[in-house]
């Protein structure tokens, strides 16, 4: 449970480790630097235990079979057996990973143009020997998608963790860095295996320990986890409060206009950068939920965001600035009033006027990473400035690691959206590459859902969303199933059974989850606060009625610019018409941008309102025919802690599903009076 997809399980088959055996019994390689020193260390551990003989390291080949690392251009052994057209394809940071069968010599080669991609590739090579695949014949070039491929954590220094439901902190205790670095050093090695290149390692609300992580009372073990990451190709970065310099006690201001506030951000720069001189720079979330930021003094995001980049430019440091601004107490009773459209209408003004290196983080969706939000307009909306997806990874609003909802289907949806910019094909993986728009700097960043529990996620199945999401973001055109039959294979077994039977339930495990909770892009619906458990009527900021705004008649948020909020309008014209019109706007978006009358018929000739109570009584008969079932019937064939583990899990979805159900059709029967066409018991 805890080596997660990292097990490196010995291999049954004799033939096949026979076959690995001749050709990994030596690694060849004359770099010795911190991160090629990993990846001879990964090879070294994973390698012996696969195959239970320990690699031969050396400078140059002893005898005829071995696998090389070096760099290409670099080590004349390697340059001359990768043709230029072969170098020519492998970008920074990408790899290449290639057989080479000559008369008196057949070995390996894993190299690349920077020290990243070697680790990259070693830690491909591996996956494929623990997918059990041929390498005599390996030919592989893999670069990475996305130049941005970060974490974010909600760790606070007390050693909880907001939105965590894997246990405490893996960084932090008691207000301190924690001393055994053990635990940090593996992390750094998950991170790595799937590409991930950036971690912020706090909270996003910086509270008031965790502002003094960027003073010399902690910089000193800032670096140390910085240094651990380094070595694995990872980039530290911190979230930090915007009102530092009020907080920390030296000024009356966090004006980002007044040159004592700008003064004070560029010696705080310099200080950092003693100390960890890679440092990635800063995470700031600014003027939302009652974070504090420039609107205190008048003046905008790019101001407030230019600031801080002005003081980390002359180290190579970015600014990463959170869009999820909204005003969280507004009166929900006009109509008119839409928080969807905040993100929006906040930032796409300012287009074009932050610097080079602040980078816009925005939210999957418009409002608050639900089961189903359609996606954010404001991603492709901003023509002129550097901007990442945000993505969820911890299941704040989808389960909470104690239901199965596996995301990699949900974000595959989002990054294969097409925008229509320009009223041309634009998908937002496109956006994010950078390619589209030409940005300096671009990607993925998501919330990250590990803690310190024996198997990092609470639930172990729940580890494979964070695989999925660094794999997406290495290479978003990956397929869901491509991803999921990966994480299976080297997390539990090879065995077809195993395999077929887990990547089910990981696959039909959001659908689930979405057809006995929220219906048709509505979203919330689950008690305030701590956002889990059915509540209809539940947002903690609407103070004024239901969030849905569903009465006797129907349900539904009209977002549409002819009759509703106008929302539509911040989309492409071919996307906006889509939405606009209700027999066109997808179904599973329907209630999200249209306000429907309970005897809407859906194109299954079905009402909404049945429509409801079908999908979630289907819902629970799911969780106990597609989940539980299926894992009982692998009872065995899984680590015996393992298979008990997962099928607590899994009773404990049953009797929640069961109360979602009871709760969600019991509103809306008693809210319309309408019976189940099936007429089952509804309370």
């Amino acid at each position: 449970m805890y080596r997660c997809w990292l097990r490196y399980d010995k291999i049954k088959n004799k033939e096949l480790m026979d076959s690995y055996i001749r050709l990994c019994s030596q690694i060849v390689t004359d770099m010795y630097t911190p991160i090629v020193n990993s990846a001879k260390a990964e090879l070294t551990n994973g390698l012996f235990s696969m195959l239970g003989t320990k690699p031969n390291i050396s400078k140059t080949p002893r005898g005829s079979s071995f696998i090389m690392l070096g760099i290409l251009g670099k080590n004349e052994y390697i340059d001359r057996e990768i043709l230029e057209s072969e170098k020519e394809k492998v970008c920074k940071d990408g790899y290449i990973i290639k057989t080479i069968d000559k008369e008196k010599e057949r070995f390996i080669i894993i190299a690349s143009k920077t020290e990243k991609g070697i680790l990259y590739g070693a830690f491909a090579f591996l996956r494929f020997m623990q997918m059990q695949r041929d390498i005599d014949n390996f030919y592989l070039i893999d670069n990475p998608h996305n130049p941005l491929r970060i974490i974010n954590h909600w760790d606070n220094m007390d050693g909880s963790i907001e939105r965590g439901y894997a246990g405490k902190s893996i960084f932090f205790e008691k207000n301190k860095i924690v001393n055994n670095m053990d635990r940090i050093t593996d992390y750094a090695r998950l991170l790595a295996s799937v590409g991930i290149n950036g971690v912020v390692i706090n909270n996003v609300n910086v509270h008031q320990t965790e502002t003094r992580l960027i003073t010399k009372e902690y910089l000193k073990d800032v670096a140390g986890l910085a240094e651990i990451f380094r070595n694995y190709g990872v980039t530290l970065y911190l979230s930090i409060n915007y009102a530092s310099p009020i907080e920390l006690g030296d000024l009356d201001t966090a004006d980002p206009l007044d040159e004592r506030v700008k003064q004070w951000w560029k010696d705080k720069a310099e200080e950092i950068y003693e100390y960890i001189p890679d440092f990635g720079g800063f995470l700031v979330k600014a003027d939302s939920e009652f974070r504090p930021g420039p609107f205190t003094y008048g003046r905008n995001h790019a101001d407030g965001a230019n600031m801080l980049a002005e003081a980390l430019e002359p180290f190579g440091g970015i600014v990463i600035w959170r869009c999820f601004v909204y005003n969280c107490l507004q009166d929900w009773r006009d109509t008119k009033t839409d928080r969807a459209k905040a993100a929006y209408d906040n930032f796409k003004p300012l287009d074009g006027l932050f610097h080079d290196n602040v980078i816009l983080q925005i939210k999957n969706g418009p409002m608050d990473f639900q089961v189903r939000e359609p996606v954010s307009p404001l991603i492709g909306g901003l023509e002129n400035t550097n901007h990442v997806v945000e993505f969820q990874i911890t299941q704040e609003y989808t389960g909470q690691q104690i239901h199965l909802c596996y995301l990699v289907p949900m974000w595959k949806e989002v990054l294969d959206f097409d925008t229509r910019i320009g009223g041309k094909s634009v998908t937002v993986k496109e956006i994010l590459s950078g390619s589209f728009y030409k940005n300096k700097y671009s990607g993925m960043a998501a919330v990250a859902n590990i803690g310190n529990d024996a198997n990092w996620t609470g639930h172990q199945l729940a580890q494979a969303n964070f695989y999925g999401y660094g794999r997406l973001a290495w290479n978003p055109d990956l397929s869901s199933e491509s991803i999921t039959d990966e994480w299976v294979r080297m997390t539990f077994s090879n065995e077809k059974d195993v395999v077929d039977t887990i990547s089910h339930m990981l696959l039909v495990s959001w659908s689930i989850y979405e057809k006995y909770t929220t219906p048709l892009g509505i979203g919330w619906m689950v008690n305030p606060g701590h956002h889990y458990g059915p509540n209809v009527d539940g947002y903690e900021y609407d103070k004024w009625g239901t969030y849905h705004r569903a009465d006797i008649h129907g349900i539904g948020v009209d977002r549409t610019v002819k009759s509703g909020t106008g929302y539509t309008a911040q989309y492409s014209k071919e996307v906006m018409e889509i939405y606009e019109d209700i027999n066109t706007c997808p179904e599973e978006l329907l209630l999200f941008f249209h306000r429907v009358p309970y005897s809407y018929k859906l194109k299954s000739g079905t009402t909404l309102i049945q429509h409801i109570y079908n999908t979630h009584f289907e819902g629970v008969e799911q969780v106990e025919e597609d989940l539980i079932k299926k894992w009982q019937g692998l009872k065995g064939k899984i680590e015996e802690e393992s298979f008990n583990h997962v099928l607590e899990r899994l009773n404990m979805q049953l009797e929640h599903s069961k109360e979602w159900r009871d709760v969600i059709n019991t509103y809306f029967y008693r809210k319309t009076g309408i019976k189940d066409q099936l007429n089952r018991k509804i309370y």
